[in-house]
């Protein structure tokens, strides 16, 4: 998948201006997903609208400038659903926080304390985040034919908010219970200050 996928899957739930797609993508529910910048998004929307995939209208506001409105088409949903069952590739998982932590005797207990602290702060913005997730976004579907909101549907976006949460709090329970081990582990190796800066200037 990729940003032409969240794009469709934003205009599978409702008509949406560029902006909208692009503010849904980077920062609301749909941020989670897909890594889309925003510069990839408009490039994105005229390659689809080219292809057949969306159609985009322009719609006036007295006393504002015009918008431009994208719908997905039957091509599109098709092209969508097909995407949808493609083998997903693996989450990407990079942190700068465990490098640092694989190198806790260089940084001495302090830093590995303070590193700890943020790391959990993080967390915890992180697990507000998905917290306040809801599902505004998808209530905007048509309230009738096959395409619209079902009570299952609520229920498997719940379930994938569980599945964030769960995830998260995981890593937070666990620098809970074993953040003190890494601290530990830095102050047992932790060089001297004037070995420390020999190997820095050797380094």
């Amino acid at each position: 998948m990729n940003v032409r996928s969240i794009c469709l899957a934003i205009l599978f739930c409702s008509d949406r201006t560029g902006y909208d797609i692009r503010k849904f993508s980077t920062e609301g529910n749909f941020s989670f997903f897909i890594d889309a910048s925003y510069g990839s998004i408009y490039p994105a929307l005229n390659k689809m609208e080219a292809e057949g995939l969306v159609t985009g209208r322009h719609v006036s506001e007295e006393g504002k400038p015009a918008r431009k409105v994208y719908s997905i088409t039957d091509a599109g949903r098709d092209v969508f659903f097909q995407e949808l069952l493609q083998p997903h590739r693996p989450d990407i998982f990079k942190s700068e926080f465990l490098l640092i932590s694989i190198f806790a005797r260089l940084v001495g207990p302090d830093a590995i304390e303070a590193a700890i602290e943020r790391q959990l702060a993080h967390l915890h913005e992180e697990l507000d985040v998905i917290t306040s997730c809801n599902d505004s976004e998808l209530e905007d579907r048509p309230q009738d034919g096959k395409y619209a909101l079902t009570e299952e549907d609520k229920k498997a976006a719940d379930w994938a908010r569980n599945y964030g949460l769960y995830c998260v709090q995981a890593s937070i329970d666990y620098l809970r219970m074993h953040g003190s081990a890494l601290v530990e582990i830095a102050r047992n190796g932790q060089l001297s200050q004037p070995e420390a800066k020999l190997r820095a200037i050797n380094s």
